[in-house]
């Protein structure tokens, strides 16, 4: 086994075969974080290729050392990589040294578990457990278990045990199965709330449309409202036009603008990816006004029927917390999200390997103090 760079096409040809891998492992996403220096790997066996990774360099400041970053990813069969991690990772390792990295860090798609819908809203009911770890999961995978104690012994750290959001790719994520299913079957699945609301919005006159590069202004209008409201930092502008200049340029379907309005008026606005079966609501931004007529149940509804109507498996919105408690702030998204009827899902989360201890628990305190 060995790995060595390969080229964008042959990266995105590796992707379509699997059908699916997350859009922070395609090629354009090295063009989005333009702070960062972005290579593709592949992993082969003779000429054969075998695996596919985006890493991405993030030089130290006045020094030729960087963490080589490789998020939710890289795309490799897992399965064999817990049976034998050196054989697949070490080749990886001796690849990044070269490029100058101080340290690894990498987030292995790979789910643990599972917990469907009914079992959270069995769980919230009773008040008997306030985090997910607490609830036995209605699914626990044997490749995240071996996987898992087979990056230990081999020198990896595991994630941090941290409450809220990470400063990395969430470990937590909720999902909304959609493979085989209907749109009847969709809303069946949703709660009485979250049926209510959809309704609300159709008889209110809601509409969504699919927007255009040109509607980013007023998407991110709105995005900096939602913003200054919930209390986080706003990416600019450009991050987002730049965004969706490398995504289309990529594939045209790989990322789509929804906008909801009523009586004109610009009310909520979403972005929503797609590599292959699976799709990804990846920004919301609501205004203050207007929430009565529920524009963002709407938007939610429509990107899951977009999703569905593209032959995703898999309606992803993105991250949540490990919280089941109605008294943590968080506790209002995961309680969003349940409305839908999915599933929360543990991934093994991101993982490290110092490389230069020095300096990568140097890096480390910087990232913690700045998060």
């Amino acid at each position: 086994m060995h790995v060595r760079p390969i080229d964008a096409r042959q990266h995105l040809d590796f992707v379509a075969k699997q059908g699916s891998a997350s859009f922070l492992q395609t090629p354009a996403w090295a063009q989005v974080k333009s702070e960062w220096r972005g290579q593709s790997l592949g992993w082969f066996h003779g000429e054969h290729l075998l695996g596919a990774g985006l890493v991405l360099y993030r030089q130290l400041p006045k020094l030729k050392r960087s963490l080589a970053y490789l998020p939710e990813g890289p795309l490799l069969d897992w399965d064999a990589v817990a049976d034998a991690p050196r054989e697949w990772l070490d080749p990886l390792v001796r690849g990044l040294k070269r490029e100058g990295a101080f340290g690894v860090r990498m987030g292995p798609p790979v789910v643990t578990r599972r917990w469907g819908s009914e079992t959270l809203k069995a769980a919230v009911a009773t008040g008997q457990a306030t985090k997910l770890d607490s609830v036995p999961a209605d699914e626990t995978t044997d490749v995240g278990r071996r996987l898992a104690a087979a990056l230990q012994a081999s020198g990896w750290r595991p994630p941090r045990a941290e409450g809220g959001f990470a400063a990395g790719q969430p470990q937590y994520v909720f999902q909304l199965p959609l493979a085989g299913k209907t749109e009847g079957d969709l809303l069946k699945g949703f709660n009485q709330l979250w049926r209510r609301n959809v309704k609300k919005a159709e008889k209110a006159g809601v509409t969504v449309e699919l927007g255009t590069a040109d509607d980013l202004p007023a998407f991110h209008e709105v995005y900096v409202e939602t913003a200054k409201r919930d209390g986080f930092t706003p990416r600019p502008l450009p991050y987002f036009q730049r965004m969706w200049q490398a995504m289309s340029a990529e594939d045209p379907e790989r990322i789509a603008l929804l906008l909801a309005r009523h009586e004109g008026r610009l009310l909520a606005a979403t972005t929503l990816v797609r590599v292959g079966r699976h799709a990804w609501y990846s920004y919301g931004a609501s205004s203050t006004e207007g929430r009565d007529v529920r524009p963002s149940n709407a938007v939610q509804w429509q990107m899951m029927r977009t999703s569905l109507a593209s032959g995703c498996d898999v309606y992803d919105l993105r991250g949540i917390t490990d919280t089941l408690d109605p008294q943590d702030p968080h506790f209002g998204l995961i309680q969003f999200k349940l409305g839908t009827g999915g599933e929360a899902v543990e991934y093994l989360g991101e993982w490290d390997l110092p490389l230069n201890r020095p300096l990568y628990a140097a890096f480390d305190l910087y990232l913690r103090r700045r998060g």
